[in-house]
């Protein structure tokens, strides 16, 4: 698409600002697109020889790289900061073929207040998984302040099939289940072991931007690597599915209420009437929508990040375990443990041997 009618297209498109949020759409048919149309976006320096976008707005500040692995299957590689609360918006243009799957793993970097403890804030990733089926027109949230990386995978439908047959899937499979419905997207929480430095080794490789034979091959070994293990978990999730669409509109109150439950994942979870009081939805479909959105409920997906703030701080901090437990607003360490092992299949104190 030229600069002209690119500039015409986001015109017809765009709402700019809307409930709290700058609404920035991208063009999402396929990784070619996708690239272009950030190239073709005020404020961006194209390097064609890094095969990298760099990017400087009142909006956001980063830079994208991207690399056709092989034919039909692409890697695009974001390291962004938002500027503003800002919306991105997924949308076609009918003009440009629209077969393309795209997977991505998402790390958001925030800080979490402690509960019990002379420090008052520690860093927290939170890491997603969002499989996306073509044509799907969906939104994404960031608030001011939040500092992400995506690695976005996108493959075409026959490569696909080549690659992880989805035709020949059993219908009871979660994946397949979702193929067959009318939603147009699934998310994960931490689905894979490991994903953000198997990630980070990735954008390593591409930020040396070498296109000898072997960096060509290792890329491509750690990509299909990194998304096979994907598929693999997905396949045998034990999840309960809720196929149906979900309006755009709702995403928003979603990731209102999904904000909240991060900016208190230390306090006791604030129940669901309340969230859905301060989002604007009853409380019925916000319990609905939500688990269609994440796969799970408010009250796992709160315990579940807290026991993930456990883990990082335990891996990442010399604090006492059982100081541990009391600034992730567990009163009793005993629980503590008991939920940890139960989640991670280790006692907190074996993960410091």
């Amino acid at each position: 698409m030229n600069v002209g009618k690119w500039i015409k297209f986001i015109k017809e498109n765009i709402n700019f600002y809307r409930d709290g949020f700058f609404e920035l759409p991208y063009l999402s048919n396929s990784p070619q697109v996708i690239v272009q149309s950030i190239i073709n976006s005020p404020s961006v320096k194209h390097i064609v020889e890094e095969q990298a976008v760099y990017r400087n707005n009142p909006f956001s500040k980063g830079v994208m790289r991207y690399r056709e692995i092989e034919e039909g299957f692409w890697i695009i590689a974001t390291n962004i900061t938002f500027k503003k609360n800002v919306m991105l918006k997924a949308i076609y243009d009918e003009d440009f073929p629209i077969d393309y799957y795209t997977l991505t793993f998402s790390v958001f970097e925030s800080e979490v207040k402690l509960q019990n403890t002379f420090a008052d804030k520690t860093p927290f990733s939170s890491k997603y998984w969002g499989f996306k089926r073509p044509g799907t027109e969906v939104g994404a949230y960031f608030y001011k302040g939040s500092v992400c990386e995506f690695y976005l995978y996108g493959f075409s439908k026959e490569w696909a099939e080549h690659n992880f047959s989805f035709k020949t899937l059993p219908e009871e499979n979660q994946i397949k289940k979702f193929l067959n419905s009318d939603k147009g997207f699934i998310t994960y929480q931490d689905i894979v072991p490991n994903a953000a430095e198997l990630s980070r080794e990735i954008l390593i490789n591409l930020e040396k931007n070498n296109h000898d034979l072997l960096s060509k091959a290792i890329l491509k070994t750690q990509t299909f690597q990194l998304i096979s293990t994907f598929f693999k978990n997905a396949y045998i999730d034990q999840r309960i599915g809720n196929y149906t669409p979900t309006e755009t509109p709702e995403y928003r109150k979603i990731a209102k209420a999904e904000k909240l439950l991060l900016d208190t994942i230390t306090n006791p979870f604030l129940g669901v009437e309340y969230i859905a009081e301060k989002v604007g939805m009853s409380p019925t479909k916000l319990k609905l929508t939500f688990k269609s959105v994440h796969g799970v409920s408010m009250g796992q997906y709160h315990k579940e990040k807290k026991l993930l703030l456990a883990m990082q701080m335990i891996q990442n901090t010399d604090m006492q375990i059982k100081n541990i437990a009391l600034a992730t607003g567990y009163k009793s360490s005993s629980k503590f443990t008991a939920n940890f092992k139960k989640r991670f299949g280790k006692m907190p104190s074996e993960i410091r041997l």
